[in-house]
């Protein structure tokens, strides 16, 4: 997990300071679309309404989120995107998965491909690492909102796998299928999240060596930029003298 989890800090701390807040709900707005095509009412559609709970996580207008739903169904006029994952590898043999929703594939795979040569690393073919990663629900809790017999009990109780301290946060790990109770459980007890997602786990993580530590990171930023990329996946684990320069340096 800690390499998931390294990607995850170093994101957490990039956006607390970016001002990318209008790239950050294009993208949420574009998985909302995608998920409202299944039908616009989130009380039937879980995957819709997990995704306008990530946008009101982060604080999108909610006529913006009623207006793509719309799009999604069609009532403002379609936008068609698909999903597209993308693998390759990173620099030190980190293994990546690229979640992607794009309305032409055939610009975004070139776009991604040089991005990944850009850092030392190479888009694979489909296959190549997915074996790697299982869907997972996952939420991340500051330890000031519970501590960890709590969020133990709430994890035995709802049927998540596992909790896990990991510096000033604990990470609930769970099958897809135990995500929403987990979900409504923190929530009676009024427990936020920092994140909560159902997403894609590494079984096992690659330790990337501290001089190319910097590469690995910057390629999954870089990934993470591009306008089409919904999440960026890894199984990364760097040093920990570097993480703390890295997470530095994110919040700066």
């Amino acid at each position: 997990m800690s390499g998931h989890s390294h990607w995850s800090k170093i994101k957490r701390s990039k956006a607390s300071v970016d001002a990318k807040r209008g790239r950050e709900w294009s993208k949420l707005a574009r998985r909302i679309i995608v998920a409202a095509k299944s039908g616009g009412n989130p009380d039937d559609n879980l995957t819709l309404r997990y995704a306008i709970d990530e946008a009101r996580a982060a604080n999108m207008p909610n006529d913006t989120i009623a207006k793509a739903i719309k799009k999604g169904t069609g009532e403002l006029g379609g936008e068609s995107y698909e999903q597209v994952i993308y693998e390759g590898y990173g620099p030190g043999g980190a293994a990546f998965l690229v979640d992607s929703l794009t309305n032409n594939r055939n610009r975004t795979a070139p776009e991604l491909r040089k991005i990944f040569e850009k850092a030392g690393g190479q888009l694979g073919a489909t296959g190549c690492v997915a074996y790697l990663f299982q869907k997972r629900g996952r939420f991340v809790i500051s330890s000031e909102q519970a501590d960890e017999d709590t969020l133990m009990e709430i994890a035995i109780d709802n049927g998540a796998d596992d909790v896990k301290p990991d510096d000033d946060v604990f990470e609930i790990i769970c099958d897809v299928s135990a995500f929403g109770a987990v979900k409504d459980a923190l929530a009676r007890q009024s427990i936020e999240t920092i994140e909560a997602e159902i997403g894609m786990v590494p079984d096992t993580t690659v330790a990337v060596p501290a001089n190319r530590a910097r590469q690995v990171v910057h390629l999954a930023e870089a990934l993470d930029d591009h306008d089409d990329v919904q999440k960026v996946y890894s199984n990364f684990e760097i040093p920990e003298d570097v993480m703390a320069e890295l997470e530095a340096e994110a919040a700066q």
